[in-house]
């Protein structure tokens, strides 16, 4: 069970203003392994970063952005050879970044950190991109190494660092979110640390939800919560979560929780709204709830 200690942790080094993710990441981690020395990893990273930096030094002082970024992704997936587990996409495994250092595979995202913390120990800036389907990277460009207008480069991790174009990006867009998605620079936007851990912390909890790994689980939703209290779809989720783990006087806590505030956030749509946004599957989910409740009511109250 997580303690109240552990999320303050956690959300204490995943809000610190420093780029640092690798300690947020090796955190996460625990919840897999508890006795995991993350001053091992960080170590191993410093190392990375120092031979990155020394390739980039052997290309000349000279060197242009475009330079750098091809040592590094050169060092990491051909020299280290770092790759994309496509044969086993869900592996727990792929999403800890102690196992994505040791076995040298993973996802888009744990390949992301990797990349973007060598990068910056080897003083090159680099930038994650909450891209819908796929984790990417962004490079900025200073205007003298502006090719072809564009002012930054992307980079996918998960395909050995390949350098995408904006048609690739489309391509990628209607690959994961459905042919009729329209692109827009948006999704290319910059990802805060917090946005990344996020995202991190949702792809955990879907692979543990499917394995019915509800402790773990439930773990996460506390931290998710502790990244951004305001998240009501937390909320629901752990409540949900305490339910399974017949923690019921803690599951019904959240849901009436969840009730008031998707209730209240109802009274403040306009007529208009109403008409166009209440789909029916919200307002099944509102009445499933709402029996949850009901249930966990008389049976904490037979308790007392």
């Amino acid at each position: 069970m997580t303690t109240p200690d552990f999320v303050h942790r956690f959300t204490e080094i995943a809000t610190t203003p420093e780029p640092d993710l690798a300690s947020a990441a090796l955190f996460i981690a625990k919840l897999e392994y508890p006795r995991l020395d993350t001053s091992r990893y960080l170590a191993k990273l410093d190392e990375m970063g120092a031979a990155a930096a020394k390739r980039i030094a052997a290309s000349g002082e000279a060197a242009d952005p475009m330079s750098r970024i091809t040592e590094i992704s050169s060092y990491l997936f051909k020299q280290e050879g770092f790759t994309g587990n496509q044969n086993n996409y869900d592996d727990l495994r792929n999403s800890f970044l102690n196992e994505v250092l040791d076995r040298q595979t993973g996802i888009p995202i744990s390949l992301s950190i990797v990349y973007i913390e060598v990068a910056r120990r080897a003083g090159v800036e680099v930038h994650g991109i909450n891209f819908p389907g796929h984790f990417l990277l962004k490079v900025p460009m200073p205007p003298e190494a502006v090719l072809s207008l564009n002012t930054e480069v992307i980079i996918d991790p998960f395909h050995g660092g390949g350098v995408l174009s904006e048609s690739d990006c489309r391509d990628l867009l209607q690959k994961h979110a459905g042919e009729e998605a329209a692109f827009d620079r948006h999704v290319l936007s910059r990802a805060t640390k917090p946005e990344i851990l996020v995202r991190m912390l949702v792809n955990l909890k879907r692979l543990y939800v499917n394995m019915k790994s509800f402790p773990q689980a439930h773990t996460i939703t506390e931290l998710l919560l502790g990244l951004d209290p305001s998240a009501i779809t937390e909320l629901r989720d752990r409540g949900l979560l305490a339910y399974h783990l017949n923690r019921y006087a803690a599951a019904l806590r959240d849901l009436e929780a969840y009730l008031r505030f998707t209730a209240s956030k109802e009274m403040i749509r306009t007529p208009e709204e109403i008409d166009n946004h209440v789909e029916t599957e919200e307002i099944s989910e509102h009445a499933e709830i709402w029996e949850h409740v009901k249930a966990l009511r008389r049976r904490v109250a037979s308790f007392n």
